[in-house]
């Protein structure tokens, strides 16, 4: 019985000492809210737009009704919901922190997007709001990131931005908005994650968090325990809980600077269509790991030609930093000024070279084609193609060693799960033009079976990228 009791105390006395330890490692968030709270802001916005009513879904209804229709209505003062509509207002919230004493502020660019009147909420001692017009300095819609500007007699206080690339997964963060209306709520977590691409925008780069994030914490600063902004809260995945998404600091603070000197966002250009390298590229090329840009298309008289990139080349690095994937190799390049020069580090054929490229201005350009036909068997790929015709060539701009048009595609075979689509052409396999079946058949047969996959150059609608095909090997 004494043993038991001995046993129970001891048992008792480890539970104790390891809440003891458990609470020891939970920081303190009251300090740092208490520092950073008072530059945190609430933002309300309002636009004017054309009211709807009841009329709305009748304009709907009768709006592609045939000419004459009209006249029916006449005696009843016409079609319903067709004419003006009378205005109203429309209001939205959101967060926002500020980054200097003189009054510029931070916040997301679709909190204020369209905005008539941006109205700013100040937290002051006592719970009571002080309320400023602001205005609008400057927006990115590419990053989601717009920067305002209060005038106020008193200094006021501000936050800094800190280094997110020195963030560690797991790291504690603390989050403070205006969720749903309730301005300055405290939320804590850590960090989930870095570098997700949530595909919002060309640039995604978002920290992932669990620290509560809701509508109405857009433009709200996320902290890390120096009481340092490494995030702006952007977005959530409304089906999931414990999922928030922040711009990183070190992405933020580069669009700020630029907005707050009066300048017009810039961001270095070469001038290629790129995708991913993933494991079956790599081993149709001879890679021994799946990373890097893979260049579909070099635009003519644009930064990478000038520079001698080819087609099919794979970006592996810039400026010695290096590039796991074409978004990476996006933010890498949009993060250079216009005109200056990077080096590239670019594997062909086997070895890695380097390139120096003279930026241009970020810019983007789109054409089509489109062509049709039938044709023979590729069997081992699993479509259909015919070579195209001379008139197809040069409506498509391709020489006479290029060029199978893609009739049909088997769904059980390699090619569909490699998404080749009936009406692609095929201009090269491995880097190698075809213009013929036999042209095709050889390079996947003979190396494409070896290596285990082959690699086809697609253009279809006027786009060039790469596919890479898993092949049997023998």
């Amino acid at each position: 019985m004494r043993m038991t009791n001995l046993c129970a105390a001891a048992l008792a006395m480890v539970m104790t000492m390891t809440a003891a330890i458990a609470q020891a490692a939970l920081p303190d968030f009251a300090p740092l809210a208490a520092k950073c709270g008072p530059a945190v802001v609430n933002i309300n916005t309002e636009r004017t737009t054309r009211g709807a009513g009841p009329e709305e879904f009748f304009g709907e209804m009768f709006r592609n009704m045939p000419p004459g229709f009209d006249r029916f209505f006449e005696p009843f003062g016409g079609v319903p919901g067709r004419g003006q509509r009378a205005p109203r207002k429309q209001k939205s919230l959101g967060s926002g922190f500020i980054i200097s004493s003189d009054g510029y502020i931070v916040t997301n660019n679709h909190v204020v997007a369209g905005a008539d009147v941006i109205r700013v909420t100040l937290d002051e001692a006592g719970g009571k709001g002080r309320n400023l017009t602001a205005t609008l300095v400057g927006t990115d819609e590419d990053t989601d990131i717009a920067l305002l500007k209060i005038s106020s007699k008193e200094e006021l206080p501000f936050l800094k931005f800190g280094n997110s690339d020195e963030l560690k997964v797991g790291e504690w963060l603390l989050a403070i908005g205006n969720p749903f209306g309730l301005d300055h709520s405290v939320t804590s977590g850590i960090l989930s994650a870095k570098n997700r691409n949530i595909h919002s925008g060309p640039f995604d780069n978002f920290l992932q968090t669990d620290a509560s994030i809701n509508p109405g914490n857009s433009g709200g600063p996320l902290l890390n325990m120096a009481g340092e902004v490494v995030g702006i809260n952007t977005a959530i995945i409304a089906s999931g809980q414990g999922i928030g998404f922040a711009i990183p600091s070190n992405m933020a603070s580069l669009i700020v600077e630029q907005l707050k000197s009066g300048k017009k966002v810039s961001r270095g250009w070469i001038g290629v269509a790129i995708q991913d390298v993933d494991e079956t590229a790599a081993k149709a090329l001879g890679m021994e790991r799946a990373a890097g840009a893979l260049v579909g298309d070099v635009m003519p008289g644009q930064p990478a030609a000038q520079a001698g990139l080819e087609e099919g080349d794979i970006i592996v690095s810039v400026d010695g930093q290096d590039i796991e994937d074409s978004s990476a190799l996006l933010r890498a390049i949009a993060a250079k000024k216009p005109k200056s020069t990077v080096e590239l580090g670019v594997w062909r054929n086997g070895k890695i070279m380097t390139m120096n490229v003279v930026l241009g201005e970020r810019q983007s350009a789109q054409s089509e084609a489109s062509v049709s036909g039938e044709g023979n068997d590729q069997a081992t790929l699993g479509i259909s193609v015919r070579p195209l015709a001379d008139n197809e060539r040069r409506e498509l701009k391709l020489n006479r060693k290029e060029g199978l048009l893609v009739v049909d595609v088997d769904a059980s075979k390699p090619a569909s799960e490699a998404d080749i689509r009936p009406g692609d052409v095929i201009t090269k396999a491995n880097g190698k033009p075809v213009a013929t079946v036999e042209d095709l058949g050889k390079i996947v047969k003979g190396e494409g079976v070896k290596r285990g996959a082959v690699m086809l150059q697609i253009l279809r609608r006027g786009d060039t990228f790469f596919r890479p095909v898993p092949l049997p090997q023998k």
